[in-house]
Formats: C-alpha cells, sequence, structure tokens
C-alpha cells in the first residue's frame, strides 16, 4: 500500500503574535542543533498548521491544554504519512517545550505525548542489473539533458550523496579532476568522498557541454539551474530520473534520487565494505542508521560465513 500523500496546503494565515512565537522558535533550533533550510521549512509548515487549527477554535499555544490539543490534531492520522505525523508531533512538542524555557508557559502538554510507532521498512534499492542498465540508456543521449542525467547518475551512485548536497555541488573540484571531492552534508558537516573514473569521465562531458551554455560559465554550480542565479532543484533532478527509468524499462515508481543513495550503500555493503566506512561517505551521525543496510540481503550474510569462515570450506 503506497504511503499517504501529505495534503496540499493552502497559503496559511496566522496570528502575528503566533508567527512571531514560531519565527522565535526556528531561529533557535537553527543556532543551537544547525538543522537544514529543508527541516526548517518542514517545521515551519507543521507548526503553522497546529497554530492555524487552535485559531479557529480560539486557542493561543500559550493556553492550549493536553486535551484540547489532542483534539486538535483529530484527522491527522488519515491526512499524513506516519513519518510527516510523527515530524509534526515532534516539532510541535518542541515548540511547547521551547516556550516554557522561554517562561511563556509554564508547562509542556505534550510533554508525554506518544510519536506514532514508524515501521522499520527497508531501504528501497535496484539491482545492480538494473543500475547498468540505466547507466546504458543514459550514455546512449548525447543531448545536453543526456550528458547532464548521466553526471548525475553517475556522481550519486559513486558516493551516495544525498540530492540537496548534489544540488549544491560546485564545478571547480571537477574541472581539476579530482578524485575525492569535499561534500558539505546536514549540519554543514563536511566529509570526503570519492569518485569512481566513470563518474569522473562522465562530470567532464557535462563541463565540456556545459561550457558551451553563455548563462552557466559564471555560475559556480556544477548543475546550474536553467536560466536562473540558482542550482539544479531537487524537483529536476527526480524527473530527469524518472524519465530515465521509463525510457531504460525501470519502474519509475522504484527511482529517485534517494534511490540511488541507497542503492550505492546496499551494492557496497554487498561487496564487503564495513559499516564505519560506509557510515563515513554517507555521512551517518550514528552508525545504527547505517546498521539498516545489513537487513537488506540475507544471502550476503550466508555469502561472507562462506567465503570468510575458517571451516566453511571442508574439501
Amino acid at each position: 500500500m503506497p504511503p499517504k500523500a501529505e495534503p496540499k496546503t493552502e497559503l496559511i494565515e496566522i496570528s502575528p503574535a503566533h508567527q512571531h512565537l514560531i519565527m522565535e522558535y526556528l531561529t533557535a533550533m537553527k543556532a543551537e542543533k544547525q538543522i537544514s533550510v529543508n527541516t526548517v521549512a518542514a517545521y515551519q509548515s507543521d507548526l503553522e498548521q497546529f497554530v492555524m487549527a487552535l485559531e479557529k477554535r480560539q486557542l493561543t499555544v500559550l493556553s492550549v491544554s493536553l486535551d484540547t490539543a489532542r483534539a486538535t490534531m483529530d484527522g491527522w492520522a488519515d491526512q499524513l504519512s506516519a513519518a510527516s505525523l510523527s515530524r509534526r508531533i515532534s516539532a510541535i512538542k518542541g515548540f511547547m517545550a521551547f516556550l516554557v524555557a522561554e517562561n511563556k508557559r509554564t508547562d509542556n502538554p505534550l510533554q508525554l505525548f506518544d510519536r506514532p510507532a514508524l515501521g522499520s521498512s527497508l531501504p528501497k534499492s535496484l539491482s545492480e542489473k538494473e543500475l547498468m542498465q540505466l547507466i546504458h540508456y543514459a550514455e546512449q543521449d548525447n543531448s545536453i539533458r543526456g550528458v547532464m542525467s548521466l553526471a548525475i547518475i553517475e556522481i550519486l551512485y559513486a558516493t551516495g550523496c544525498r540530492v540537496s548536497e548534489l544540488c549544491h555541488l560546485e564545478a571547480s573540484p571537477f574541472r581539476h579532476r579530482r578524485q575525492t571531492i569535499i561534500i558539505k552534508g546536514k549540519g554543514n558537516k563536511e566529509r570526503m568522498v570519492a569518485l569512481t573514473e566513470s563518474a569522473l569521465q562522465a562530470s567532464e562531458a557535462w563541463l565540456a557541454m556545459r561550457d558551451q551554455v553563455p548563462a552557466y560559465i559564471a555560475l559556480p554550480w556544477l548543475f546550474p539551474a536553467g536560466r536562473q542565479d540558482k542550482p539544479i532543484s531537487r524537483q529536476h533532478i527526480y524527473t530527469l530520473l524518472r524519465d530515465l527509468a521509463i525510457k531504460a524499462g525501470i519502474n519509475p515508481d522504484k527511482m529517485s534520487p534517494h534511490v540511488l543513495r541507497h542503492s550505492f550503500a546496499t551494492h557496497m555493503l554487498n561487496r564487503g565494505a564495513d559499516l564505519r566506512s560506509l557510515q563515513l561517505l554517507l555521512g551517518h551521525a550514528d552508525i545504527s542508521t547505517t546498521e539498516i543496510y545489513t537487513k537488506t540481503r540475507d544471502d550476503r550474510l550466508m555469502g561472507l560465513v562462506k567465503d570468510t569462515h575458517p571451516l566453511a570450506d571442508k574439501s
């Protein structure tokens, strides 16, 4: 069953007092936890939805009780995925805790309010055969769109970087054909990743074509947005990958930049990479996040015992 999509929201109008409190909280969050721009935007939307629901009941965040907060949240479970609902509740609980810390409230009514349990869904990835098929079809397209798509796929698959990290890659390291590059990830933390020879070649081909577009020459990003002084958008990359998947005969619902990140991790682990190294390459703060990939292939564990245990081969 496909996950529930977040509903499209109309322009949210809330009182200036509530808006001020939300912005105070988000400013503090950015300073203390160095959360990403995307997380800030998601939290802001969640809190505005909550406040708007309160205002319809003529309530404020400074006076709401647990019971009225529960009533306000009624129906969210039918509208949001479990992950989105969990994030929204987390944002509201944090907001309430902030109000208490700032002496704007004396209690946090949601302190003991539980978020929905999330299933331990396994990362979705393509098989190695599907990846090679995708790359093969990308290599057949010599248009600017095709050459860019190939470079995007090769870099995503070579480094396992997040799509937001890919969008903000600069062209300079690739002009010097560096085999390792520094990526700035979540919380502005930097990590080093390596590029495969095929990724370097695809990047060179893309740079040669990119430099023929006058509007791109002065821009720092490896993948600029068309006709804008901005890097390529995540949605543009998503669309490029889905279109290519259709041409390659791969279910487009299986294709996304994050699926390529999962494919990188799964294939590396299947071929003998150790978890600690994989954690560093992926930029995971906690190795428990990386350990989820050990559950994706039972035969990998069997192969590990067969290939490394001293008594595996008694012949």
